[in-house]
């Protein structure tokens, strides 16, 4: 038996790095995911590669009300209802405070701020109607801790968490619970934008944050995480299962860091 067997979820920034792994793993636990990107030709491929009456992909550009409303409505003419929410989707840029164009403030939070309340209010009807379910959402080491040049991202991703924390009271009594991942740095195309191009709506996981090389990117991290490296995308897949399976069933409003031990501080050595 898998520890998802018989649910329903929908994922965003599912056609990559984090949401691929999410809806890999899901799979593989007995989940039918419903897999939401703006990718379109990764998203159709992995969800073949997943299998009829696994998965379905469907368009999800998450800052518009109408393709959450067809991605609901689609999981539910293809499994029947919708019991979890993955909110993976995201995007960064790097910049200066003052050298932050408002446009480009305001892009990051209508993918990563607007894009998980639009989430979380399209599905709660569905997982009121099935008797409970879970809600994923993808905050971030930054919005737990200042890092430069982050503004429009730590921003948008503290206010994940305050968003997780208000839904989780509202929602445990109908028998939802809602967290927060919060990952530091993450093998993904978002982290290393050399490894695949970012596309042009940009709301899944890519990024124009950086122009370091790959071995750059290594020393840095081995440095500033105690584990010694960045981490690798099924591992916060596996956060994201136990955060929406039976194991976690007295977890909920929590901001959950996956990050190495970075939060901890920095090591001299």
């Amino acid at each position: 038996m898998g520890k998802l067997d018989g649910r329903v979820v929908i994922i965003t920034g599912a056609a990559r790095g984090q949401g691929e792994q999410e809806a890999r793993l899901f799979v593989a636990e007995g989940a039918r995911v419903v897999l939401g990107d703006v990718l379109d030709g990764p998203g159709e491929e992995l969800a073949a590669e997943l299998g009829d009456g696994r998965a379905r992909y469907v368009h999800l550009d998450v800052r518009r009300e109408a393709d959450w409303e067809a991605a609901v409505r689609a999981a539910g003419e293809t499994f029947g209802t919708v019991d979890g929410l993955v909110n993976n989707a995201g995007i960064l840029r790097f910049n200066e405070l003052a050298a932050t164009p408002l446009a480009e403030f305001q892009e990051v939070v209508q993918v990563n701020q607007v894009g998980t309340f639009l989430g979380m209010r399209a599905v709660v009807p569905e997982l009121t109607a099935a008797g409970g379910g879970t809600v994923v959402n993808t905050a971030s080491y930054a919005a737990l801790s200042g890092m430069a040049y982050l503004t429009a991202y730590a921003a948008s991703k503290a206010a994940v968490v305050g968003m997780t924390r208000v839904a989780a009271m509202e929602l445990a009594g109908r028998g939802i619970r809602v967290n927060a991942m919060c990952p530091g740095a993450v093998d993904t195309p978002m982290t290393r934008p050399e490894r695949g191009p970012a596309e042009a709506a940009g709301v899944s996981d890519a990024s124009t944050a950086s122009t370091a090389s790959a071995p750059d990117l290594d020393a840095f991290y081995a440095k500033a995480v105690p584990l010694g490296r960045i981490g690798r995308p099924e591992e916060v897949a596996r956060l994201a299962l136990f955060l929406s399976c039976a194991d976690s069933s007295y977890i909920t409003g929590q901001p959950v860091v996956i990050d190495g031990g970075w939060l901890s501080g920095i090591s001299l050595y």
